[in-house]
């Protein structure tokens, strides 16, 4: 689920009566394995009041991951690996797509992880975070939906998902908006315009018969949709919705779960995602970047 656009909002609605954030940063214990190739640092240097909730942090490429305290060090550095093998697909040590990667960080954009969706301390960010409006592209992720350890197999690893939220929303769609844009007219709106049987400005209650992309949470508007119809594309094209029980899980909402159902369902988005001159990901991530 793409959460860019409802994460803040939630802040003015249902969480007005909690704490803010801290006046120091967070502290906390963490290590650092020698085999990988991110280091986990404090945040002392915490830039905003609102990032004092996390104690920790990772630099991948000039994007920070921050941390609270009841997300483990394995689980940060995990989305950091994930991060660097989106972004230098080929582990050569070089930005597949230097556009992309000085768009989000011109964008100041981070990934912020919490223990749970429920904790205290996301509740306390999002009390602060009126204070960045503007500033920060967020995009969060939670300690109990990310699996290391996934193996094309249930449950999903939403790190995939999520990391690549961010680098589609605030990078792609930045650097090539008339390709990768999240507004009507753009070439992946328009291939969603058909997977979804019809341009929608909101959810249908009943989706034509013959879409097979039929995401229905109503509260992701018309951006929010493109960003999801992306991150279904890509990854299935590079296989990580292809293993069994998935299609069970996903297939209300997406049908073409396998390069090949993509090629033949949906051959404009495949045909888009395959065009190197965008140098989008090849190879799914696994969680271990080497440089």
């Amino acid at each position: 689920m793409n959460r860019i656009s409802v994460f803040l909002l939630t802040v003015l609605i249902v969480l007005t009566s909690c704490r803010k954030a801290p006046k120091k940063p967070s502290s906390c214990d963490f290590s650092n394995p020698e085999e990988d190739n991110f280091t986990i640092v404090n945040n002392d240097d915490s830039p905003d009041r609102p990032f004092n909730v996390f104690c920790k942090k990772v630099d991948v490429f000039g994007v920070y991951i921050y941390a609270t305290e009841n997300v483990s060090d394995l689980d940060l550095l995990h989305t950091a690996n994930i991060m660097a093998q989106y972004l230098d697909n080929d582990e050569d040590s070089i930005v597949d797509n230097p556009l992309v990667l000085d768009k989000m960080v011109e964008n100041q954009s981070v990934m912020v992880l919490f223990g749970k969706e429920n904790s205290s301390k996301k509740k306390a960010f999002l009390r602060s975070e009126n204070e960045l409006e503007g500033s920060y592209v967020f995009q969060d992720l939670y300690g109990d939906e990310i699996h290391p350890d996934w193996n094309h197999n249930s449950p999903f690893d939403a790190t995939l998902e999520e990391v690549l939220h961010l680098v589609t929303h605030s990078g792609f769609s930045k650097v090539y908006p008339t390709v990768f844009g999240e507004e009507k007219g753009s070439e992946i709106a328009n291939a969603m315009d058909k997977a979804r049987g019809g341009q929608f400005n909101d959810v249908p209650s009943n989706y034509p018969s013959g879409a097979w992309y039929s995401y229905d949470d109503k509260t992701c508007e018309y951006n929010c949709q493109v960003t999801e119809y992306f991150y279904w594309a890509l990854t299935s094209l590079l296989g990580a919705q292809d293993f069994p029980g998935r299609y069970d899980e996903i297939g209300h909402e997406w049908r073409a779960n396998t390069p090949a159902l993509l090629e033949s369902m949906d051959a404009e988005v495949f045909n888009l995602l395959k065009n190197s001159e965008y140098k989008l990901p090849t190879v799914l991530p696994d969680g271990s970047y080497r440089r």
